[in-house]
């Protein structure tokens, strides 16, 4: 057994995190890369620092989940959801249960509640953020952000829901108490049903496709009838078909 094995290995026996289904040649690159950085001689030394060391631990899944996201993140696609794809499912029922899947840092789920305050206000919306990281996830329930991640917010909408102080933008209280955020494995726990709208973007894509159907079956399952996928704009599903789904159009595959 090579020592990259050994280390998934361990990994999945000490933390419970299937690194295998992630994709191997660009996972062992970005952790060679990290090792080379951190100046670890081997596999072996890295585990033992990760095992021993929780702040260490945090980190990692940091580096692992690359946490980069920003509100209303591909624009044009926030603004089908908003056009299109919420009205759709407004029309149905009053009260839309949501799941914005491997959250980060919060951006995503709190968009989606400034679409629903605007569209469908004064109503009881469901909004579940949920994460395997649970370091982003005190970072997405301070609701607090620097510019970069509020560039694609129009200025009407940050007059309305942000509080500049300090350089830094905090979310309303309006919004940031419709979102309830909680830690979650997407590899490995359970799945809540359901759902009407399921947004997991820019995820799957590194993972294996065995791992990626393998979830996306699962969304299927956890979205009622007509209810909606989200993903990013850089991931396709080829066999939605097989899966439960049809094609919308680009990022939207509603169940059948």
């Amino acid at each position: 057994m090579t020592d990259f094995n050994r280390f998934k290995e361990r990994i999945y026996q000490t933390f419970g995190l299937d690194l295998n289904s992630y994709k191997e040649n660009q996972l062992k690159r970005r952790l060679d890369n990290l090792l080379s950085r951190k100046q670890y001689a081997d596999y072996q030394a890295f585990t033992n620092y990760l095992v021993s060391n929780r702040s260490a631990w945090h980190e990692f899944l940091d580096y692992l989940t690359i946490n980069v996201s920003e509100f209303f993140r591909d624009t044009k696609m926030f603004q089908s959801l908003e056009s299109k794809v919420l009205p759709e499912l407004l029309q149905k029922k009053s009260n839309l249960k949501v799941w914005s899947a491997a959250c980060s840092n919060g951006c995503e789920p709190y968009s989606l509640a400034i679409i629903l305050e605007e569209i469908a206000p004064g109503r009881r919306h469901q909004i579940d953020a949920t994460d395997l990281d649970k370091t982003i996830l005190q970072s997405a329930a301070t609701g607090v952000y620097g510019a970069d991640a509020i560039r694609n917010v129009t200025k009407d909408r940050l007059a309305k829901y942000f509080i500049l102080a300090q350089g830094k933008y905090q979310i309303t209280n309006q919004i940031k108490t419709k979102v309830n955020f909680k830690q979650h494995n997407l590899l490995a726990d359970e799945y809540a049903r359901g759902y009407d709208l399921i947004a997991c973007r820019n995820v799957t894509i590194y993972f294996t496709r065995e791992a990626q159907d393998k979830v996306n079956s699962r969304f299927a399952q956890s979205l009622n009838p007509g209810g909606y996928l989200f993903i990013g704009g850089s991931e396709t599903i080829f066999n939605y078909a097989e899966l439960g789904f049809e094609k919308i159009s680009p990022c939207f595959y509603r169940k059948k």
